[in-house]
């Protein structure tokens, strides 16, 4: 599981950097605003830490970004105790909890864990882009009509339509194909049988991208492009 921590005083990123690596956490660790969206734009993440007090961009200017282009990802602030008013900011942007300094690592890591399971719970509502729906309980994509998926083919629509930036391949193996046996002929298969059902059914979108590299839910109109 992959974390973004943005948090500009050095010895704190790197404390809490080495404890959830302990907790086998993947962190990406930026010290400025500007930092971790640049990490944001090419990376897609479990949950995000921000520090509301940051260089460059603070952590309530990320997340309106965040939100504003349409990130869904769970977001952590870490806030001083005097920064009541910035955390009632920070909520009604989009942050989906927050932790006063100083804080224990136990009560982090049981925020993470909550905001992981949050965003699990939103993984299984039904999901549009575009003229597109997918039904994620019946399995079912629809526009001007509708086609059943196989479970493989859903989870990958749903990881491609629930993240506005481009997922890599390895990403895809971690999040569908955890501790099997496939390879990137496996998700290129499994790209091109969505790429067929998305124009069957009429829609006007379709996946970018190339074999074992990242691809994305695009516009019909953008691929040709």
């Amino acid at each position: 599981m992959r974390l973004l921590l943005a948090e500009d005083t050095q010895d704190l990123n790197r404390a809490i950097a080495t404890v959830l690596r302990h907790y086998n956490y993947e962190v990406d660790c930026a010290f400025d605003g500007e930092e971790a969206l640049t990490y944001l734009n090419r990376q897609h993440y479990e949950a995000v830490i921000l520090d509301i007090m940051m260089p460059k961009k603070d952590g309530i200017a990320v997340l309106q970004e965040m939100r504003s282009n349409d990130d869904i990802t769970p977001v952590l602030l870490l806030t001083a105790k005097a920064e009541v008013d910035d955390r009632v900011t920070g909520l009604d942007a989009g942050a989906d909890d927050y932790l006063v300094k100083p804080f224990a690592m136990k009560e982090l890591l049981a925020r993470i864990r909550s905001l992981t399971r949050r965003n699990d719970d939103y993984d299984r509502r039904d999901v549009s882009v575009g003229n597109v729906t997918l039904n994620v309980e019946n399995e079912e994509l629809s526009s001007l009509n509708s086609i059943r998926l196989s479970h493989k083919e859903c989870e990958l629509f749903k990881e491609l339509a629930l993240h506005k930036n481009p997922l890599d391949t390895k990403y895809l193996f971690e999040k569908i194909w955890k501790g099997e046996e496939v390879s990137e002929d496996t998700i290129w298969l499994y790209i091109s049988y969505l790429k067929g059902k998305l124009q069957s059914i009429n829609a006007n979108i379709t996946i970018a991208g190339e074999r074992g590299g990242s691809f994305q839910l695009v516009n019909n109109e953008q691929e040709c492009d």
